[in-house]
């Protein structure tokens, strides 16, 4: 069990320094002499992609764990 949650820790951690832009905030952020913009942007669009992960993960651990202890 501790592997798997240090495996799922692990694993929200490496996200985190990805670039996530579509085509066309790309093109336009590419056109800026500082990169200070096209940095925030992409740091919005991976909290934005992260909350719902979260969200959901929380959910449906709390059901595992009500799940886990009726069948005890």
């Amino acid at each position: 069990m501790k592997r798997k949650v240090v495996l799922i820790l692990l694993s929200l951690f490496f996200f985190l320094e990805t670039n996530a832009q579509c085509a066309m905030c790309r093109a336009v952020l590419e056109s800026e002499e500082g990169q200070t913009a096209a940095e925030g942007i992409n740091d919005g669009i991976v909290y934005l992609m992260a909350i719902p992960y979260i969200l959901i993960g929380g959910i449906g651990f709390f059901i595992y764990k009500k799940y886990k202890t009726l069948k005890k």
